[in-house]
């Protein structure tokens, strides 16, 4: 698009960003005392399209965030950095369904570039020369390491690693600063966790460096080496790095630091309502969006499984409006 092109998208979006939840919303649905408390409140609230259960409520919004970005722009490929970890996460529910030999339809995700049903026939039936190249090289891959192995960590790492390199691919060739930030921040956070964890689990250095995909912020061959030798080496090395305020929370727990990076992004993206002849406020949006369905399903899920309103508000990330 050109910049003049963004001009009416822009102006389109400034008025969706009207719609958004905001802190004030959430708070409210967390005080809520029961699940179906909360969705009577969200359908005060315009959010859900009225449905009762939570995969059909993540699912109405994602379907509508996708269906206003089609609307809005000539190519929705621009915004594939984010619609790509879709196509990977039914990828591994097609693989992990036909080892298993049950139907995955009821575990699909929305605003993927791919049908998840085509994409599950040509799983089954090995077509994978109907798929990208790269992503018929993973599901290969992963399919034969589930049947040869049984091993559904190893599937999922297969599958979790060309997941990053998807969005680093699209996030090396985009002409958007923006996107490039934003496939920068998810891959670097996946890297710590993937370190953190691995170290946790005492991970030999072969697996993270199978694991980790390299990116501009992190040396993907140091963290390696630091996450064999243990969580404080990890510390050591991330206090060298632009994300050494992340140390306190990887301490305090996993929950925490991932918070703490969709904080990082969330608050990061709000200087984009600035940019009216840019790509950068319908970026924004999206992370908005994502971030705001993201705080509705925590909500719905705490309430569904009795949990203290603290312990739910603790989860919840920081709002853009």
């Amino acid at each position: 698009m050109k910049s003049q092109d963004f001009t009416y998208a822009v102006s389109r979006i400034r008025m969706k960003e009207k719609g958004l939840l905001t802190e004030k919303d959430i708070i409210r649905l967390v005080s809520q005392k029961d699940y179906p408390s909360v969705l009577r409140t969200l359908s005060e609230l315009s959010f859900g399209d009225n449905h009762n259960s939570i995969d059909s409520i993540i699912t109405s919004e994602t379907d509508k965030l996708w269906a206003l970005m089609t609307e809005l722009t000539d190519d929705i490929s621009a915004f594939d950095v984010f619609r790509i970890q879709n196509d990977y996460h039914n990828l591994k529910v097609c693989v992990k369904s036909v080892y298993s030999d049950t139907e995955p339809y009821s575990m699909f995700v929305s605003g993927g570039t791919i049908d998840a049903d085509k994409l599950y026939e040509f799983i089954k039936n090995r077509e994978y020369k109907e798929l990208s190249e790269d992503m018929g090289v993973v599901a290969s891959a992963s399919l034969d390491a589930l049947l040869k192995t049984g091993d559904g960590q190893l599937c999922d790492a297969i599958i979790d690693k060309a997941t990053l390199e998807a969005v680093k691919k699209i996030g090396d060739g985009t002409p958007y600063d923006v996107i490039k930030d934003y496939a920068e921040l998810f891959i670097a956070s996946s890297d710590i966790k993937i370190a953190v964890r691995g170290s946790m689990l005492s991970k030999s250095y072969e697996f993270f460096t199978k694991s980790l995909c390299q990116c501009n912020s992190l040396n993907t061959e140091t963290l390696s080496k630091c996450a064999v030798k243990g969580f404080d080496e990890i510390c050591t090395y991330l206090s060298s790095t632009k994300y050494k305020d992340a140390i306190d929370y990887i301490k305090a727990s996993m929950s925490s630091f991932e918070k703490y990076c969709d904080n990082l992004l969330i608050n990061g993206m709000k200087k984009q309502k600035y940019e009216p002849f840019s790509i950068g406020p319908l970026v924004a949006y999206i992370i908005a969006k994502q971030n705001e369905i993201k705080a509705v399903r925590l909500v719905l899920i705490g309430k569904q499984n009795g949990l203290d309103d603290s312990k739910i508000s603790e989860r919840i990330r920081d709002m853009y409006v």
